[in-house]
């Protein structure tokens, strides 16, 4: 039987971007924590694996069954700035540039990977836009081949319905990943977004 904090560093390596040695170290950092602060963070792991659940119409994560962001009134509900997963959401927040709604696709297009157009929130995006009372879809996604790929489907699935759909700029680097990006990169990147031609 392993011991408890080989079994919790063992369970922290499952963490994205933590090693072995990241993993001991927190361990044992968990270990020396008062008991309260330490029983904190297991309830807020369980309550969010327990509450959190995704948006009806927008899929941000939410406890409820709409967001906060769908249902606050003060928002521009013209606009839906569309990107590839919740954590986006938050970083283009903390920017507060943006006052409009979002549009979460849960990942981006990767045939290669079998992750095609039915296995992302696309279908949606499109319902969303053909209710009427759209003006704008910011495209949002990752600019990489798999966010470039994914901008341009959804910029021929709604062409049709005649309303402006707009790219964020290129503030950030190519083959960078949103969620890193600082607030001042990504405020410009949504201040120069430009029409996808």
């Amino acid at each position: 039987m392993k011991g408890l904090i080989e079994r919790l560093t063992e369970e922290l390596t499952r963490l994205p971007g933590i090693g072995r040695k990241t993993a001991q170290r927190l361990a044992y950092f968990i270990l020396a924590m008062p008991e309260e602060e330490a029983k904190a963070i297991a309830r807020a792991i369980v309550d969010v694996k327990e509450k959190a659940r995704f948006c009806k119409r927008c899929f941000n994560i939410t406890e409820q069954e709409l967001c906060h962001i769908c249902t606050d009134p003060g928002r521009d509900h013209t606009r839906i700035c569309v990107v590839e997963e919740p954590s986006n959401v938050q970083v283009i927040e903390r920017t507060n540039q943006y006052r409009g709604l979002y549009h979460v696709l849960l990942g981006a297009l990767s045939p290669i990977d079998g992750v095609t157009p039915d296995r992302l929130k696309i279908q949606e995006l499109k319902e969303r836009v053909a209710q009427g009372g759209i003006e704008e879809v910011i495209i949002a996604t990752n600019p990489n081949t798999k966010g470039e790929m994914t901008a341009q489907y959804i910029k021929e699935l709604l062409s049709p319905f005649g309303i402006r759909i707009s790219r964020i700029a290129y503030g950030l680097p190519m083959g960078g990943d949103i969620e890193y990006a600082d607030e001042v990169t990504l405020s410009k990147a949504l201040e120069g977004r430009r029409i996808i031609s």
